[in-house]
């Protein structure tokens, strides 16, 4: 048997301000979206460079404020591509942490946080 790494399930709550912040910002692209009709809540998978996460507008499927790690191999090239975009919400900075890691962690409009990490 083998486990495959988990996929974190965020709430959301605006589809505009979701595509706005994961698509637009930080540069996950759409795997595929699901509604059971036009009127009902979005529930969607994106995925950048091997990391998944699934949105959802389900009151059911997630708590707001929940929080992912993302491990990646070049911090500091992520944090200057991010800085380089023009969105109003987010600056994150990169925190050095005495465990040994660089972090930085940027939270949606939803209050849902991604802290993306690289070890020293």
């Amino acid at each position: 048997m083998r486990l495959a790494k988990p996929i974190p399930i965020f709430r959301i709550f605006d589809e505009t301000l979701a595509r706005a912040f994961y698509r637009d910002y930080l540069g996950f692209s759409v795997v595929w979206e699901h509604r059971f009709d036009p009127a009902a809540p979005l529930y969607m998978e994106i995925e950048r460079d091997g990391a998944t996460l699934h949105l959802s507008e389900h009151s059911e499927d997630a708590t707001p404020g929940a929080t992912a790690r993302v491990a990646v191999d070049d911090l500091r090239g992520f944090h200057a591509e991010l800085s380089a975009k023009p969105y109003r919400y987010a600056r994150p900075g990169i925190v050095s942490q005495p465990w040994g890691v660089d972090e930085m962690k940027i939270s949606d409009n939803f209050s849902n946080a991604l802290i993306f990490f690289q070890e020293r």
